[in-house]
């Protein structure tokens, strides 16, 4: 029997109940992903607010027509590497029952193709530092874990 084709594509506000779905699968992270009638108001102004930067691109991996993974791409200016333009991958998710089918290679592929041809002098990303295969993964892939990241809740009053 032969697997279906994965194609990578930019993410439309009806794939928003599968692009949640994929985030809920996620047994590392514990974000607390759900789509309901309460959350579905602030995921779509999520999804509007990304959508409409022009510096931001939310891809999914679709395989025999069902969402099997996310990730957000991001582009930036900085002040080092003499004004660098750099992509960085954010929220790289892929289903559970699709892990170990290539998908992710192939949205990361699709995502560094995107990245060199707007110009991005290197790609980016954090990864949760509990996702031990995930890291596996990205080094297969030619990342090198070079930084630590550092994270703080805000309070919001």
């Amino acid at each position: 029997m032969a697997v279906p084709s994965v194609v990578v594509r930019l993410a439309v506000e009806a794939d928003l109940p599968s692009i949640i779905g994929v985030l809920a699968d996620d047994d590392v992270g514990g974000h607390g992903d759900i789509w309901n009638e309460e959350t579905a108001p602030v995921y779509r102004a999520a999804f509007r607010e990304i959508a409409e930067d022009r510096n931001s691109e939310i891809l999914v991996a679709e395989q025999g027509g069902v969402v099997r993974g996310v990730l957000v791409l991001r582009f930036q200016r900085g002040l080092t590497d003499r004004g660098g333009f750099k992509a960085i991958l954010q929220s790289v998710f892929v289903s559970a029952a699709a892990r170990g089918a290539g998908i992710g290679r192939v949205m990361v592929g699709e995502a560094e193709r995107r990245a060199r041809e707007r110009g991005a002098s290197r790609l980016e990303l954090l990864s949760n530092k509990k996702r031990l295969d995930a890291h596996r993964f990205y080094r297969t892939l030619g990342y090198a874990q070079s930084h630590e990241g550092f994270r703080k809740k805000l309070a919001t009053d």
